[in-house]
């Protein structure tokens, strides 16, 4: 890429006048730097390093003297947002096509092999353009805005609804299903029957795009991850206990997950601990927990098969409970 596109995309501002005029590649691990690459400095001290290793350039956003006049010096506001601005235009040029999609969905798609064209990403700027090293023209990417920043892409396309076939579930638990699916039988797949409506979503949009995909066996995805516990709360293997803890981090899926739980699990009896009330969900084994300890607290008072916590995950069960004296889970 030549130095002045450089500077138009990013807003930098030329520090002296180089020698040289375009440049290889853009990266910003020292490690990758090769002769002529353009180094992104999101670290002050790997630019000499970087230019002892070939550099042709380094955009910097800190005070940073300029050691070798040949190379080009950029200076931009924020390294953060240069790196946005970079993978934004080569994004536009490889006329990639961008779906936004929820947190579920795109979790699903990490454990589905597809097409090398269809890539779903997440992360910083960083993650994202590592991942997108190898980016084909007229690739298709699906990212979720809660987990990248969307001022990376551009067009961005929400998932539509498509008149095409649906999942048909053959048996199920509360944590295995299994179904069929444009004419295959999944047998046994490690995923709740709460999922498949965002699963469907997800294999509708590859079948509209065309998307050859491969459904692998999944693992618990963190939501609704089931941890089966003993009566003294030390982790068992799936499936070996009638005592389970169900984890939420995302406090937005409670009352769509305690309604499932209600319809699906009315004969067990299920707790529900949550971080606050919430509209419409009143039960008497709703729970309102103030820190870790009394969730800790709640679920050694009250005897269940099932109990919903939310807004934390299974690391408070990284030490055993039994002895709540040794335990450190304040917020």
């Amino acid at each position: 890429m030549r130095i002045e596109n450089i500077l138009a995309l990013t807003n930098g501002e030329l520090k002296n006048d180089p020698f040289v005029k375009k440049f290889e590649n853009i990266v910003f691990n020292l490690k990758h730097v090769k002769r002529g690459d353009l180094f992104v400095a999101f670290e002050k001290e790997m630019i000499e390093d970087a230019v002892n290793a070939g550099a042709y350039g380094v955009i910097f956003d800190q005070p940073t003297q300029i050691s070798d006049t040949e190379i080009a010096w950029i200076k931009v506001d924020s390294c953060e947002d240069a790196l946005k601005r970079l993978l934004r235009f080569r994004l536009i040029e490889k006329n990639v096509r961008v779906y936004s999609c929820n947190e579920i969905i795109l979790k699903l798609a990490l454990q589905v092999s597809t097409d090398s064209n269809c890539i779903p990403v997440y992360g910083d700027a960083k993650s994202i353009y590592k991942q997108l090293e190898n980016l084909e023209d007229k690739a298709i990417l699906l990212f979720c805005p809660s987990m990248s920043d969307e001022n990376i892409f551009t067009d961005i396309q929400k998932l539509g609804v498509s008149e095409v076939e649906s999942i048909t579930i053959i048996e199920q638990t509360l944590f295995e299903t299994s179904f069929i699916y444009d004419n295959i039988f999944y047998e046994r797949q490690s995923i709740s029957p709460f999922f498949m409506p965002y699963l469907e979503e997800l294999l509708h949009l590859y079948k509209s795009l065309k998307i050859n995909y491969k459904l692998n066996k999944f693992i618990a995805i963190e939501h609704f991850e089931a941890v089966f516990t003993n009566k003294n709360f030390e982790i068992k293997e799936f499936g070996t206990s009638d005592k389970v803890l169900i984890f939420e981090s995302n406090t937005q899926l409670i009352d769509l997950e305690i309604n499932f739980l209600q319809k699906n699990a009315s004969w067990a009896k299920s707790i529900y601990i949550i971080p606050f009330p919430i509209d419409g969900i009143k039960n008497e084994n709703v729970f309102i927990y103030k820190n870790r300890n009394h969730i800790i607290d709640i679920l050694k008072q009250n005897s269940f098969h099932f109990a919903l916590i939310a807004g934390v995950d299974k690391e408070i069960l990284s030490k055993p409970i039994t002895n709540q004296k040794q335990l450190i889970l304040e917020f």
